[in-house]
Formats: C-alpha cells, structure tokens, sequence
C-alpha cells in the first residue's frame, strides 16, 4: 500500500512539473516584441508595421531622445506600446563597440549605474507619465566596472522587470524559477530571415511558454532585420492570434508574477 501510495505522489509531482501556464483567453503561448535604443527605423519602419497589425511590444529608450523625437515616443505611448529603461548612456565594455571612453562600463561603479537608470526613469515619466518600468542591461552586461550590478538593482527598487540576452534557445517555460530581473530573451543577428523568426514562434507555441525577441534596427540602422523579415513575423502573430497571446513585456510579466 505504501509503495503504492509513492508511485501516485511521484506521478502527481511529474504532472504538476510539466503543468503549463494557462494564458489570457486560453491563448497556447506568449511572445514579447522588444526593440532597443530608440533609434529612427523603429519610429520608420517598425511602429507603422506593427499599428498596420494590430500588435504592440515594448521599446527600450536611451537618452538619445530630443525635441524631434520626444513627441513622436509620446504618441507612441499614446496607442499602448510599452516604454521602458535602457539607461541614459547606454556603457558597454569597451571591448563591445567603440565609444565615448567616458560611457566604457569599466569606467561605471555600480552606484553609477543605478543613478542613470534613475535618471532615465525620470526622463521616462515625462514622456508617458507611468512610474513602473522594465529595463533591459546594455550590450545584456550584468557589470559594470568589474562588479554585477543586479542585486544592487533590485535592492533599489527602481525597475520591475530586467530582460537579459540569450540565443534563440531563450524559450521560458520554467516560470517558477524565474528571476523578474533576469528575463531572457533571443537577441537577434542581423539579417534574421522572415523564415527564422517564424520558426522561433513555433517552437514557443509547442512549448507553451514565453518568447521574448530582442530587435535593434528594422530595415535599417544596425543589427538590422529587414523590414521584410519583420513584417513576416507580424503576419504570422496576427494569423495566430487565437493560440498567441502578443504582449508587451511589463504586460506578460505582469501575469507571471500574478
């Protein structure tokens, strides 16, 4: 009876184990469309791609932001697209791309970091007025001047949600385990095919879980996707909708949590 009684538990831990998340709407599969940098293809190509669809994703801004452009993120907010934090400077190591030796993350202490990322909050609120924000660790550094910076984040309270880097095996579906400010996603190589990204959605949708893609340029700037290979992808969401639940990041972390 014992033994017995052991093999009924261990089925019900394995069950429980491979239990899926039950998304919004019975939806099968969540992905997260993040862009990064604020840079001008983004407002040209892949907002009137992704309004044209009837998406939304999430934009990670830099303070790179002016008078030009500062109403256009304004309107961007406006319809529901999520702004978030990707610090005022955006430091990388030197090693990474070349830059103002001043912005080198070997140059950042820790305490630094955090007072531009609260910095960059503030910049942020006066565009869309919210007080929540996600963020995302520049060139995916977790450190800044040799020291890992995330803890010292967390303790700040200044940021909900972090997204990391990752290849495209970032499929999330242990939700149990995940760290809110360690979120990974799949930062993707210049010139991803429409074919690609279409494959990487699948492969979310069979898993159950969360796919979060990591852009920069759109049909133009750099580590550029093509507008074409962009617009695929969109048409594939929006032909699935009734399995695909596409939302911003804060919006799918949001129900995580919960």
């Amino acid at each position: 009876m014992k033994r017995l009684t052991f093999i009924f538990l261990m089925f019900g831990f394995v069950a429980q184990a491979q239990q899926k998340v039950s998304w919004p709407n019975h939806k099968k599969a969540v992905i997260v469309l993040t862009y990064d940098d604020a840079i001008a293809s983004q407002l040209n190509v892949a907002i009137p791609q992704l309004d044209s669809a009837g998406l939304t994703g999430t934009f990670f801004l830099t303070a790179t932001l002016n008078s030009q452009t500062i109403p256009l993120w304004q309107a961007v907010a406006a319809k529901g697209y999520e702004l978030a934090n990707h610090t005022m400077y955006h430091p990388c190591l030197s090693t990474a791309f070349k830059a103002n030796p001043v912005n080198y993350a070997e140059n950042y202490s820790p305490f630094m970091m955090i007072r531009e990322i609260a910095s960059m909050n503030n910049l942020l609120f006066a565009v869309d007025g919210k007080v929540n924000r996600s963020y995302a660790y520049p060139c995916t550094e977790l450190s800044v001047g040799g020291v890992n910076y995330v803890d010292t984040l967390r303790k700040s309270g200044l940021i909900k949600y972090a997204r990391i880097g990752g290849g495209p095996e970032a499929i999330i579906t242990d939700f149990k385990h995940l760290d809110p400010l360690l979120v990974p996603s799949w930062g993707l190589p210049a010139n991803s095919t429409g074919a690609e990204l279409i494959q990487y959605v699948k492969k979310v949708q069979a898993s159950g879980g969360m796919g979060v893609f990591m852009f920069h340029g759109v049909g133009g700037d750099y580590i550029t996707t093509p507008a074409v290979a962009h617009r695929q992808l969109l048409a594939y969401l929006k032909a699935h909708q009734d399995e695909i639940w596409v939302a911003t990041f804060q919006q799918a972390m949001d129900y995580i949590t919960r």
